[in-house]
């Protein structure tokens, strides 16, 4: 088992399928821009889905929420896109229709995806389908599990910190930028949005 994998695989709590699409984008696209870990914001990474996938780009990319250079758009896609502040580089990976999905010429594990999709299969039966499925991701041709292309974009602004208020109703500190004018006030969003259901 490579490295980081395993460090990706740590970092997430188990291994499947969708940890490794995310592993294998995250590599491809390094690999493309001649990029390492990300210590600062060097690298932005635009994911389109919220699944398990998304923790692989984190650990390998160093891409997070929290240095603003992870950007989750809710697309329910197995796309990521990369790119690189430094060079305005990126590349866009995209999961190619039915390549985690299709007969592998493995009669066991065909069988067990057959079995696991009706509902038939027995937890062994289900956990043994999902770690060779991983291990079948893990080990296709890059260009038959996704579509890279180069992109261009617009790069998002470097992460700011922005000064903190105090909403007018229930009191916390919120992001300035985060408030919304209400009757006069400064709200929190989520105050704002109690105020409107009770309209």
């Amino acid at each position: 088992m490579k490295a980081d994998w395993a460090k990706v695989a740590k970092f997430h709590g188990h291994m499947c399928p969708g940890l490794a699409i995310g592993y294998r984008a995250a590599k491809a696209a390094l690999g493309r821009l001649g990029a390492g870990r990300s210590k600062d914001e060097e690298m932005v990474a635009i994911v389109e889905n919220d699944s398990c996938s998304v923790d692989a780009v984190q650990a390998l990319t160093g891409c997070t929420f929290g240095k603003g250079n992870f950007i989750f758009r809710d697309y329910g896609k197995q796309v990521f896109t990369f790119l690189r502040r430094p060079t305005k580089v990126g590349v866009r990976v995209s999961l190619r229709a039915g390549a985690t999905r299709p007969p592998t010429g493995n009669t066991r594990l065909d069988a067990l995806s057959e079995k696991v999709s009706r509902g038939k299969a027995s937890e062994a039966e289900r956990r043994l389908q999902r770690r060779m499925r991983t291990e079948l991701i893990l080990s296709m041709p890059e260009e038959e599990l996704f579509e890279i292309r180069p992109v261009k974009m617009r790069l998002p602004e470097e992460a700011r910190i922005h000064k903190s208020v105090e909403c007018a109703r229930c009191g916390e500190p919120t992001m300035e930028t985060r408030t919304v004018k209400a009757r006069g006030r400064l709200l929190c969003i989520p105050c704002r949005e109690e105020i409107r259901k009770g309209e």
